[in-house]
């Protein structure tokens, strides 16, 4: 099996290096490729990323910047691996945990796998940040009479071809909804793992607001409104 890791990066020149660093550092049980969207990034993101030469790697520009969902879009449709994993440039999550969330589908038990956030590291977390992503994860349970611990992680592992059938079309952080409310419409319930999280504070560059989760609501209950699809005999 080979694993398309797919970084979307905007404005992240502090941390995109550190951030190739762990990742190809990492001790795959698979193939894996690099596919790194740069989002139409205005500081010196672009020079670090062309200073990139491992072979693993290929870097795809969007002349402006389009949203996460779009980068991911766009690195999906690139993507030349069987699996597909989102990893974040911003440093919050560790790469090291991507075999974690491989090894429930290399044993045969899942096809789709999310990495579940606890909240409960030393790091200093927003209020209003925990409380939304709690209250957006809990809003799809109740819509889609599901049990998942975290909506809105960055961590989905899943088949490329599954997220292409998806035809995701939010364009922003909607996409983390978009991608949880189209699965539990098709009765596809991820599989979790717990993984590590290192929050950072919008002075650190934190892009996601009161407004994404807003939009995730709506996102939700849209999903839920339209029929279910119907499940292969």
């Amino acid at each position: 099996m080979k694993l398309s890791i797919l970084m979307p990066v905007y404005n992240e020149e502090d941390r995109v290096a550190e951030a190739l660093k762990q990742a190809l550092a990492v001790d795959y049980p698979c193939e894996i490729e690099l596919v790194i969207v740069d989002d139409g990034s205005r500081d010196g993101t672009a020079e670090v990323l062309g200073r990139t030469d491992d072979a693993r790697v290929r870097v795809i520009t969007h002349k402006r910047n389009a949203g996460k969902g779009a980068a991911i879009k766009t690195a999906v449709n690139s993507a030349e691996g069987e699996y597909m994993v989102i990893l974040d440039a911003d440093l919050e999550y560790d790469p090291q945990d991507i075999p974690k969330l491989l090894a429930p589908v290399l044993d045969g038990r899942a096809k789709v796998v999310y990495g579940n956030r606890t909240f409960g590291s030393r790091s200093a977390y927003s209020f209003w940040y925990v409380v939304g992503n709690k209250a957006v994860t809990t809003a799809a349970n109740v819509l889609f009479n599901s049990y998942i611990g975290d909506l809105e992680t960055c961590f989905k592992l899943m088949p490329v071809a599954l997220y292409r059938s998806l035809d995701i079309h939010s364009r922003g952080f909607g996409m983390e909804a978009e991608v949880t409310g189209k699965l539990l419409r098709r009765r596809i319930r991820p599989y979790e793992v717990p993984v590590s999280y290192t929050a950072r504070g919008r002075e650190e560059g934190k892009k996601i607001t009161w407004k994404d989760g807003v939009e995730a609501l709506f996102i939700l209950g849209r999903e839920r409104a339209r029929h279910p699809v119907p499940q292969k005999r």
